[in-house]
């Protein structure tokens, strides 16, 4: 199965889409195992995201700036 290429926020909103659902009562028994599924698979996108993000902002932080090299570090 190929992996789906979806946005952060995408994947917010059709989580709680789902939550809504299963709160509502809307979903049916047959249909709760594949939303659950769904979710899961989700936030597993989510979370891979967050650390990927915070493994760019982190290497940026880590990165000297040029602005604060003196002319003598040349």
């Amino acid at each position: 199965m190929a992996k789906e290429k979806i946005s952060y926020e995408a994947s917010i909103k059709e989580i709680e889409e789902i939550l809504e659902q299963i709160e509502t009562g809307t979903l049916g028994v047959d249909e709760l195992a594949g939303k659950v599924s769904r979710v899961t698979e989700l936030l597993k996108a989510c979370r891979q995201k967050l650390h990927q993000t915070e493994a760019q902002i982190n290497k940026i932080l880590e990165e000297p700036s040029t602005e604060d090299q003196s002319p003598d570090d040349e």
